[in-house]
C-alpha cells in the first residue's frame, strides 16, 4: 500500500466534510437540483479537458466500457447525488449521518457478494471500530438518542443514495477493464452531469442567477474541483490500489470532518466526542493496514472462508 494514497484519501475525507457545510450555505441561494447541476457540471467539463491533456481522451477505454460508465454515471452520480439531496430535506442531520456511516459495511458486504472479496478479521475489526467512534459523536454518547429514531420517506431515500454511492465502489472495480481512473472518473461523472443538469431543467431557486453573490458561486467551485474533481479521481485511484473495503473505511472520516468544521463556529468539544474521534482514526489504520505478502494457508477470513 502506498502512503501518497493514503494521505489523498483523507484529503478526499475533508473534502467531502467541508461539502457538507458548503452545500449548506449554497442550498440558500441555488435550488437543491440546480446546486448539483452546476457542481457536476463544472466537475464534468475540468475532468475531460484533464482527460484530453494527458489520454487524449482514452476512445479506447470508452469503446470497451461505455455501458459500464453509462451505469456508473447514473448510479454513482446521478442517483447518489438526487437521493441524498432529496433525502436529507425531510430527515435530521443525525438519522442521516448515522445511515451514511454504515457505508463501509454495506461497500465491503456487496463486494463479497458481487465480488466475491473476503473480508479480512483485521478490516472487519477497523470497520467496527470506526461505526463505533461514528455513533459515539453522532449520539454524543446516549442510548436514548438511539433509542428515539424514527425512520422516515427521507431515510429510505438515504438508504438508496449509500446503495449507490456503494455500488458505483463496487461495479467500477469489478467490470471496467482497460481503463485509467481519470479516464473512468471522468466518463462517469460527464454522464451523471448530463442526467443532473436534466433533472434540474424548470428548477426554480431563491435567487435568479444574476443575484447570486459570488460567495455561493465558490461555494460550489470548491465542490466541484476538490470534493467532485479530485474526490471522485482519488476515490477511484484508491479502490484500485487498496480495494473496496480499505478505500471505503474513509468514509467513516466524513462526518467527524463536517462536526470539526461546524465547531469552528463555537460549538465546544465534549470528552466522547474526542473519544469518538480517536477510534474512528484507529478503525481507519487498523483497516488500511498493509496486508502481509504471504498469509498462512487456512488463514481466517469475516466471510468464514479462507483468504485468498
Amino acid at each position: 500500500m502506498s502512503v501518497p494514497i493514503v494521505f489523498k484519501l483523507l484529503l478526499v475525507s475533508l473534502f467531502i466534510g467541508a461539502s457538507f457545510n458548503l452545500a449548506s450555505y449554497a442550498v440558500h441561494f441555488f435550488a437543491a437540483p440546480a446546486a448539483a447541476a452546476w457542481r457536476f457540471g463544472i466537475a464534468a467539463l475540468l475532468l475531460l479537458i484533464l482527460l484530453f491533456a494527458k489520454e487524449r481522451m482514452n476512445t479506447e477505454a470508452l469503446r470497451r466500457n461505455w455501458r459500464m460508465f453509462v451505469l456508473l454515471g447514473v448510479v454513482g452520480v446521478f442517483g447518489f447525488n438526487i437521493l441524498f439531496f432529496e433525502g436529507m430535506k425531510s430527515t435530521s442531520p443525525l438519522n442521516g449521518a448515522l445511515i451514511m456511516a454504515t457505508n463501509p459495511l454495506v461497500s465491503a458486504l456487496l463486494a463479497r457478494v458481487i465480488l466475491r472479496d473476503p473480508v479480512s478479521l483485521r478490516q472487519g475489526t477497523g470497520i467496527v471500530f470506526s461505526l463505533l467512534g461514528v455513533l459515539l459523536v453522532i449520539t454524543q454518547g446516549s442510548w436514548q438518542v438511539i433509542g428515539s429514531l424514527s425512520f422516515s420517506a427521507g431515510d429510505l431515500l438515504l438508504l438508496g443514495g449509500n446503495l449507490c454511492w456503494a455500488l458505483y465502489g463496487v461495479l467500477g472495480r469489478g467490470f471496467i477493464r482497460g481503463s485509467s481512473s481519470l479516464a473512468t472518473t471522468a466518463y462517469t461523472m460527464t454522464i451523471g452531469a448530463v442526467c443532473l443538469m436534466l433533472f434540474a431543467v424548470g428548477s426554480t431557486g431563491p435567487l435568479p442567477l444574476s443575484s447570486i453573490p459570488w460567495s455561493a458561486w465558490g461555494a460550489v467551485a470548491f465542490m466541484s474541483v476538490f470534493a467532485s474533481v479530485l474526490g471522485y479521481l482519488w476515490w477511484n485511484r484508491g479502490i484500485a490500489e487498496l480495494g473496496i473495503s480499505r478505500t471505503a473505511i474513509f468514509f467513516n472520516l466524513v462526518p467527524l470532518v463536517t462536526m470539526l468544521i461546524s465547531l469552528l463556529s463555537g460549538t465546544p468539544v465534549t470528552a466522547v466526542q474526542v473519544l469518538g474521534t480517536l477510534l474512528v482514526i484507529l478503525g481507519v489504520a487498523v483497516a488500511s493496514m498493509p496486508s502481509r505478502k504471504k498469509r498462512p494457508r487456512g488463514a481466517v477470513t469475516l466471510s468464514g472462508g479462507r483468504s485468498s
